[in-house]
């Protein structure tokens, strides 16, 4: 008793503070992607930018995050996760202070770029981090806690540009306060660099490298002895069955779930969350608020997208995946298109920010984080890092997209014209219908499953029944 209990207690202490150091790569994540907000308005009067510049100035990091995503899975299949999160970490810091001291737009471009692949390798490499060193049991609460720490970068750098947009006029904030939101960036990610050097690596990365006495003791120190066995005898066998080669993903059961996997990460993003991250004060100020109104409202969206992250965190190994993105699928859609069409009525008024404020509550509840967690726990050990880098890949592709066409759409004049502004709305909000139905018809639960048991799932035979992969347990 006196040996088991402090082990327990220690290593529910260990896995917490180790997670926690994952997560600061979260945490950069949501602080760079959404530091544009605050800025994006400043830059477009100081480099004088059309809708097509304004929408390549706030989605370039979007190349630098499909690039990183792409050198990530290589990075962290052969170097290991944690000395992934370390590169990413001296990437964001690069871009804190190369985007603080521009002296043209190109400059600035270029060191949004070099941050984008940052947020790419962070994006991929913090969730399968977790995932690999959580217990079943803990894992998709913990995933969810990297999603927490997105959103909470988001808040704080909200408030960050708040504070620094109010220190000085307009005239101000065009040539110098947006430096300034941009360099804040350095110290997290310094933090992230210094605090990696403290974690170990992944139980599941050090048995693919032959190291099973160091797994050993990771999972030790995670689970405790009792359980350390067991868990690294099965992460063994899977290893030792597993090709190396990313063909294996085009097997029968693994083309499915490379599919599913990419499909459901594409409808994370175009159903339209990054245009209320990214544009959100600029959409504001078009239902009549000033700059500092707009940016004080953004605080509102901040607050509300974490809030309702915690509530998926305390959820998510209860209710369950697949119940979550139905449920939050559903809520998007509904206020989408309730904007769409107040927007379109010219009836935007101050229930506009309710309907926005339910949006992004509803996909902190599902969307966000549990697309992270579903992805972190689908795909095989051997080539989890290649599989989610692809999944990863298209995630990005589509945010791109979504963030430079927005703009776009905002400012063409027919479109604006004929619909009002409710365009966008409406197309983000169909997309919502179409989520629900996939998830219906090809998420399958994975609540309470090993890693290696998701994996055996996949690899059902043919003489199995469908509802083995389809249908919750």
């Amino acid at each position: 008793m006196h040996k088991q209990g402090p082990s327990e207690q220690g290593s529910l202490f260990y896995l917490t503070g180790v997670c926690l150091v994952a997560t600061l790569g979260g945490l950069l994540f949501g602080y760079d992607t959404a530091v544009i907000s605050g800025a994006i308005g400043f830059l477009q009067k100081r480099f004088l930018l059309d809708p097509t510049g304004m929408g390549w100035a706030a989605s370039c990091a979007l190349v630098g995050c499909i690039a990183g995503v792409v050198m990530a899975g290589e990075v962290s299949d052969r170097l290991g996760r944690r000395r992934a999160l370390m590169l990413a970490a001296v990437l964001f810091f690069v871009s804190a202070v190369g985007t603080a001291v521009p002296r043209t737009l190109a400059e600035f471009i270029v060191f949004r770029i070099i941050g984008g692949v940052g947020v790419g390798i962070a994006s991929m490499t913090s969730p399968m981090y977790i995932a690999e060193i959580a217990p079943a049991h803990l894992r998709g609460r913990l995933v969810s806690v990297n999603q927490l720490a997105i959103v909470s970068g988001m808040l704080i750098v909200y408030f960050v540009n708040y504070y620094i947009a109010g220190q000085g006029g307009e005239a101000w904030n065009t040539q110098t306060g947006w430096r300034w939101m941009f360099g804040s960036e350095a110290l997290p990610a310094l933090a992230l660099l210094v605090l990696m050097f403290f974690v170990p690596e992944t139980p599941r990365w050090l048995c693919m490298r032959g190291r099973h006495d160091a797994a050993r003791t990771v999972l030790q120190r995670v689970s405790g002895s009792a359980h350390a066995g067991a868990a690294l005898q099965e992460i063994e066998t899977t290893v030792r069955r597993e090709s190396e080669s990313v063909t294996q993903l085009l097997r029968p059961g693994m083309r499915k779930v490379l599919v599913i996997g990419v499909t459901l990460a594409v409808l994370q993003q175009v159903t339209g969350i990054n245009v209320f991250l990214y544009y959100a004060p600029e959409i504001f100020k078009k239902f009549g608020q000033g700059s500092d109104a707009a940016l004080l409202q953004t605080v509102a969206v901040g607050a509300a997208n974490l809030l309702f992250t915690l509530v998926a965190i305390g959820t998510v190994d209860k209710v369950g995946r697949k119940p979550l993105l139905l449920i939050g699928a559903a809520g998007m859609g509904i206020s989408l298109f309730a904007i769409g069409f107040g927007a379109y009525l010219e009836r935007i008024e101050s229930w506009a920010l309710v309907f926005i404020l339910g949006y992004i509550g509803s996909f902190a509840l599902s969307i966000g984080p549990v697309v992270w967690v579903v992805l972190s726990e689908i795909f095989p050990t051997r080539i989890r890092g290649r599989a989610m880098a692809i999944a990863t890949f298209f995630l990005w592709t589509a945010n791109f997209a979504v963030s430079q066409t927005f703009p776009m759409m905002a400012g063409n004049a027919w479109l604006v014209n004929t619909f009002h502004g409710g365009f966008p709305f409406w197309i983000y909000g169909s997309l919502c219908v179409v989520t629900i139905v996939f998830v219906l018809v090809y998420i399958p639960e994975t609540k309470g499953k090993t890693l290696e048991e998701i994996e055996r799932m996949w690899g059902a035979t043919p003489r199995e029944p469908a509802t083995t992969l389809e249908v919750a347990p």
